[in-house]
C-alpha cells in the first residue's frame, strides 16, 4: 500500500517476536509488574516510556506476555488512563513547535506544508478517537 502523502510504498514498521512465551530469564511476577506500572504512570511517564523502561531497566521484553494484560488495560484498570490518547498527543505537540517556528520563520514554505499535513492527521485520528469514543464528542482540533 502506498503512503499518503509521498509518492512511494513503504516498509511496515516493527514486528513482535513469534515466541509467546516468557523467557527463562525474566521477572514473572504479574503482580510486581503491574504495581511497577502503576508507580512509573504515577510519575507522569506516558504509555510508550513505560514501556521502554520495563524493557530496558526491568528486563521484562513485553507487558503483554508477562502479565496477560495490555499496559493500557492495566493503566484503565487503576484509572490511571490519560484523557487524549498518547499518539493524538504528540501531533498536537508537534503542530505547536511548527506554529512557533513558523511565527518566527513566516517564509519557510516547506515547514507550512508539513503543519498542514500534521493538521490533517490530527483530524483524521480525531474522527477516529471520537467514533471508538476515547475522546468527547465535543472535542474539535483548534488550529
Amino acid at each position: 500500500m502506498a503512503r499518503i502523502y509521498a509518492r512511494r510504498k513503504g516498509k511496515s514498521g516493527s514486528t513482535h517476536p513469534i515466541k509467546r512465551e516468557n523467557p527463562d530469564w525474566m521477572e514473572t511476577d504479574p503482580k510486581a509488574i503491574e504495581k511497577k506500572i502503576v508507580e512509573l504512570a504515577g510519575q507522569g511517564k506516558s504509555s510508550s516510556e513505560i514501556g521502554i523502561i520495563m524493557r530496558d531497566q526491568s528486563a521484562i521484553p513485553d507487558v503483554r506476555i508477562a502479565t496477560g494484560k495490555k499496559l493500557m488495560q492495566i493503566l484503565k484498570e487503576n484509572d490511571l488512563e490519560p484523557s487524549i490518547p498518547e499518539d493524538l498527543k504528540n501531533l498536537l505537540n508537534k503542530a505547536k513547535n511548527l506554529k512557533e517556528h513558523l511565527s518566527n520563520n513566516p517564509k519557510d514554505i516547506h515547514n507550512k506544508r508539513n503543519l498542514q499535513l500534521v493538521e490533517s492527521k490530527i483530524r483524521r485520528l480525531a474522527k477516529y478517537y471520537k467514533r471508538e469514543k476515547k475522546i468527547p464528542e465535543k472535542w474539535k482540533y483548534k488550529g
